[in-house]
């Protein structure tokens, strides 16, 4: 059976990439080799998605984000435009630091506002959310609201 996903014709898509069904790439966008996207995602213009990464079902990715090496998204997350994943804690130009890449985990239904940065080596709680701008520096647990710079807990979210 083939898989069925739709990749705009300006987008490119290295080899050994792995796209779920019905997934949409639009305008723009760059998969990198060894990467999977699960099913029913969608990543708005200009996403950058580096080697290696694993995105989950059902993520919605808007535009302008680059998901560096070193970052997992799990199912049912959105990510706002403009946010900016990290993965070296202090980078510099002349060396080369891919074995310092931190793992970054992002958890099943979390949402992340716009222009916010993740700084690499931290795990963003299930179903937490980040307000839009926010520096998320330390782990976001589990249904928590965090916002600000730096980030903290601003409340929880109850279910009803």
């Amino acid at each position: 059976m083939k898989n069925s996903f739709f990749v705009h014709p300006t987008s490119v898509v290295d080899k050994k990439v792995k796209i779920g069904n019905n997934s949409k790439i639009w305008h723009w966008c760059h998969i990198s080799q060894g990467s999977s996207l699960g099913k029913n995602c969608i990543l708005g213009q200009n996403v950058f998605i580096g080697e290696n990464v694993r995105i989950g079902n059902n993520v919605k990715i808007q535009n302008n984000v680059s998901v560096y090496t070193g970052v997992t998204i799990k199912d049912d997350v959105f990510v706002g435009p403009s946010v900016v994943f990290t993965n070296v804690k202090f980078p510099r130009s002349k060396l080369n630091q891919k074995k310092n890449f931190l793992k970054t985990k992002i958890c099943k239904g979390s949402t992340i506002g716009a222009n916010s940065t993740i700084v690499c080596g931290i795990e963003i709680g299930e179903g937490s959310f980040v307000g839009a701008g926010s520096v998320v520096t330390k782990n976001v647990k589990k249904n928590m609201i965090f916002y600000g710079n730096p980030a903290s807990q601003k409340s929880i979210i109850r279910k009803k």
